[in-house]
């Protein structure tokens, strides 16, 4: 089965968070307590690409090992349906994702860079790898993203499969038409976090 066709059948989009919707860099500020302050560098062209994967009908999510308030707030302002942080081994995530909405997992793309990602990967609809990921990684996907982690992989992964099923330009038109409340309401949050 081609990537294309496989995109034709998803309706929930998972994403991994380091080196997929960031370049995979870990900031770590100190704060006066000793402690440190995390930040990470986001795409602006993936939040937009969330809004428009809404519009056309996708469920999004990301699920990732680490914790980080980083990630939370930016999951808030993208306004993602599902948020796992702390997720060793992500197929649980998965599960649970699927029992919610009772997709199954052909219906589930996944986009992911490393290692970790492989479980999941190996059983999606559609596995997508990020033009920086491992080798690994590259070898059982079924797309590769032209655009690397944090510069735009996330809104790669949107636009291939929003056009696979025939639907991005449309998307994009609803997007842009300020009377369309559906749109105003698929948007992203406007940052102040």
């Amino acid at each position: 089965m081609t990537p294309e066709a496989r995109a034709k059948n998803i309706k929930v989009l998972i994403f991994d968070v380091d080196g997929v919707l960031t370049d995979g860099q870990i900031f770590v500020i100190p704060n006066a307590e000793g402690n440190g302050i995390e930040a990470k560098p986001f795409s602006a062209h993936d939040g937009l690409g969330i809004s428009l994967g809404r519009l056309g009908g996708l469920r999004i999510g990301i699920i990732t090992k680490r914790n980080s308030q980083t990630v939370a707030i930016r999951a808030r302002d993208l306004k993602l349906e599902f948020v796992y942080q702390g997720q060793a081994h992500k197929m649980n995530a998965i599960r649970e994702i699927l029992q919610k909405t009772g997709y199954t997992l052909d219906q589930l793309a996944y986009v992911g860079d490393d290692v970790i990602d492989l479980p999941v990967m190996r059983q999606c609809g559609l596995a997508i790898a990020t033009a920086n990921a491992r080798q690994q990684v590259k070898a059982i996907a079924h797309h590769v993203t032209p655009n690397a982690g944090g510069f735009g992989a996330g809104r790669d992964a949107i636009d291939f499969i929003l056009t696979a099923q025939g639907t991005l330009e449309k998307v994009i038109e609803q997007y842009l038409d300020e009377s369309d409340s559906s749109a105003a309401s698929a948007d992203v949050g406007t940052g102040n976090m």
